[in-house]
């Protein structure tokens, strides 16, 4: 499929229909109680649902209760290895690349800021993170799993923003399109998958086609249960850099919002990592990731150390080697991934119990090193 301003047009002019009417529902019949209802309780796969919620209600669930039929469990089970293995590297490509490009979209920085979703960045940061481990669990789809609910909630969250900034006026449409749209749900889509693995190929982080491939088909299928309209939606890598390529330049640009929504960003991570000598390597990683010209437009500052950090690419290569030849290095070096994404995410959550937690069991696979292949090194698709 070739992407096109004129194509993409028609993308920003509708959202979600089936989680857009159910919103819609509640509340013109003033069931607002019945919506926090679901965002509250509804936490697990096969749990008994509340007394009292609307067929509307009960509809939307059953109708989001299952992953499309058309999902290879085997390519499902490579993305979950393929996490396993890099699990800190996407943590850090997630946070420090695809939500600053987040923020380089106008549009998308504006409704960030007039619906307060980073009012708390820590608490965002964390469910988005949160987020992705549950999808990366065996038994993401099973009964028990916390997935497919976060899933319906944020499907649900997404309606909520486009009910109320259009009944609020608060949103220009006809200049912005329908808030969330499907141009912007196929465009977050291509942020946290094409764009982490690009961020991973430019820290040297060895990976092989077929771990690549099936970590973006994860997203694939992540976004199918999103809403996004799988008819226009990329089905492979090559499709997925020219629709990037297309949305990142069609929008990107500088804004206030953006430039606020960045500099919550840093504080947050400054505040993580210990101490303040190290606190520059955070616009440094930015602005390594993204580019001097996005982080110029974002404010990121310039700091002493933009040139070290040029060489952590180079020492992620040799350990990546160790990781390759030897078991015992691969299983240290799962370890102290996993440990790093657990100290990320308890200064992120500041102690706090968040809805979304990792489970038991999962935290268990993070010390398993990924059984898939490190022949045929994946390499970006060109740029279009």
């Amino acid at each position: 499929m070739t992407y096109t301003h004129t194509s993409m047009d028609a993308l920003r002019q509708y959202g979600d229909e089936l989680a857009d009417s159910t919103v819609a529902t509640l509340f013109e019949r003033g069931e607002l109680g019945t919506f926090n209802t679901l965002m509250r309780y509804v936490s697990t796969v096969g749990a008994p649902l509340p007394d009292g919620l609307p067929d509307i209600a009960r509809e939307y669930l059953h109708e989001t209760s299952a992953p499309p039929s058309w999902v290879d469990w085997g390519e499902m089970e490579k993305a979950r290895l393929f996490f396993i293995d890099n699990n800190v590297h996407i943590s850090t490509a997630l946070s420090f690349a695809s939500m600053p490009a987040c923020y380089l979209v106008p549009h998308i920085a504006k409704l960030l800021s007039a619906t307060h979703s980073l009012e708390y960045p820590a608490k965002r940061m964390a469910e988005t993170g949160q987020f992705t481990v549950y999808l990366m669990q065996p038994d993401a789809f099973e009964a028990g799993s916390r997935f497919i609910p976060a899933v319906q909630k944020v499907r649900l969250l997404h309606a909520s923003i486009r009910y109320h900034l259009s009944r609020e006026n608060r949103w220009d449409t006809n200049t912005l399109g329908t808030p969330i749209c499907q141009e912007d749900l196929i465009g977050g889509q291509m942020l946290f998958s094409i764009l982490v693995l690009d961020s991973l190929h430019r820290l040297n982080i060895h990976m092989s086609v077929d771990g690549a491939e099936a970590y973006y088909y994860a997203w694939r299928v992540v976004g199918a249960m999103l809403g996004v309209d799988q008819a226009h939606a990329p089905k492979d890598l090559e499709s997925a850099r020219e629709f990037l390529d297309t949305y990142l330049t069609r929008y990107m640009g500088p804004s206030d919002e953006g430039v606020h929504l960045t500099r919550q960003l840093i504080d947050l991570y400054e505040e993580v990592v210990p101490g303040t000598l190290f606190d520059p390597v955070v616009s440094a990683l930015i602005r390594y990731l993204i580019g001097d010209t996005s982080a110029d437009w974002l404010q990121v500052p310039r700091t002493a150390w933009d040139t070290a950090v040029k060489t952590v690419p180079g020492l992620l290569g040799v350990l990546e080697t160790i990781e390759d030849k030897s078991p015992l290095g691969a299983w240290a070096l799962d370890r102290l991934g996993h440990l790093t994404t657990r100290f990320e995410l308890s200064s992120l959550t500041r102690g706090r119990v968040m809805q979304y937690a990792i489970p038991e069991h999962l935290k268990q696979d993070f010390g398993v090193s990924s059984t898939l292949p490190r022949t045929r090194r994946w390499t970006p698709p060109p740029a279009t």
